[in-house]
């Protein structure tokens, strides 16, 4: 099979790899309908995080028709249509049953080889899915493959983000980067009741996409955001934040911005050495700091009702379409957000 293989820093090739095969009796292999490049895959990209093997397929955004199945496999049959979160779960283990699918004792992220031992990735024409029965979901009717990739990942992490900013009717929010998990955090705000909610990036194009899904944008690079916000609160601060850059300066402004006894929640992939800000800072604004991976598979159900609605033009976040041949130039584009690029799907 084709597949996108990581070589090294900012080396993202086209290569053939062997195709997958059933390896547990609970796998199925799936043939890939859609893929799509994510802001965590640029960590890779860009070698901020370590230990992946050279010629490992990337991606973990997919969703495809099962081709094959293991003799366990319940659930499935070949053709259904599936999407797939961006880590494996049983289903069974403490943390799955306490709706923690993201750690699950038995899973496995996509697109991730080290030392010969991991899954390789969903951009590719075909990937082999283990704990197929708990991991899989079928493709509801009325969701398409750009609804599907999100459900998968985006947008579950950032009703995730909302969730643990405790985001309530009548109180004052603000999201901090409008990429696409952003953007999601802005959708599921306003989901849970958000009418005062602002959104901080200074990409143009980016704050205009985050006031058509109900937030106010603020453009950071010609206002101040701590002078809106204690203007909207009577100078106290937001009530939460929501934090979706994975950066120092992205989780400083976070906390300054947030009230005492607000919420900052985190959900960027951040891997600087130290917090933001001190034990005696939080101490001192009696902070709650929630952060982590989303359990993407422990929400995607409740969120199809969402996509099925057609409220919002999710959709609409992935603003370039390629094949999967054309992804080197994806990479480029995606990371160095050119030709106002938001968000790439890729299509075998």
């Amino acid at each position: 099979m084709k597949a996108l293989t990581f070589h090294g820093k900012e080396d993202i090739q086209f290569t053939s790899l062997e195709d997958p095969s059933i390896v547990m009796p609970g796998d199925a292999i799936v043939r890939i309908s859609a893929c799509a490049i994510c802001g965590s895959d640029l960590h890779v990209y860009h070698e901020r995080e370590k230990g992946i093997e050279h010629g490992t397929a990337m991606g973990h955004e997919f969703t495809g028709e099962i081709v094959e199945i293991g003799k366990d496999v319940r659930t499935f049959r070949p053709g259904d249509k599936v999407m797939s979160p961006f880590t494996t779960s049983c289903g069974r283990c403490f943390y799955c049953k306490l709706g923690l699918s993201c750690r699950c004792l038995n899973g496995q992220l996509f697109g991730w080889i080290e030392h010969g031992k991991g899954l390789h990735g969903g951009q590719a024409e075909y990937v082999r899915v283990p704990l197929a029965d708990s991991t899989l979901m079928k493709v509801p009717e009325g969701v398409s493959h750009e609804e599907a990739i999100l459900l998968g990942d985006v947008l579950s992490t950032g009703f995730f983000c909302a969730r643990q900013a405790e985001v309530k009717p009548n109180g004052v929010y603000a999201v901090v980067g409008c990429g696409p998990v952003g953007l999601m955090a802005v959708v599921a705000a306003r989901e849970f009741g958000a009418e005062n909610l602002f959104a901080i990036d200074v990409v143009p194009e980016r704050m205009a996409k985050a006031r058509e899904f109900g937030a106010i944008p603020i453009d950071a690079s010609k206002q101040q955001p701590a002078e809106i916000i204690h203007e909207a609160t009577e100078g106290r601060g937001a009530d939460g934040m929501m934090e979706a850059v994975g950066s120092h300066s992205a989780v400083r402004l976070a906390f300054e911005l947030v009230r005492p006894g607000g919420v900052v929640s985190s959900v960027g992939v951040c891997n600087d050495e130290h917090l933001a800000f001190s034990p005696v800072d939080a101490y001192n604004k009696n902070l709650t700091y929630r952060i982590g991976r989303c359990p993407a598979r422990s929400v995607m159900e409740q969120l199809i009702p969402l996509v099925q609605r057609r409220k919002y033009n999710l959709g609409s976040i992935f603003t370039h379409r390629m094949k999967l041949e054309e992804g080197r130039q994806g990479y480029e584009i995606f990371a160095g957000k050119k030709d106002h690029c938001l968000k790439v799907l890729l299509e075998p």
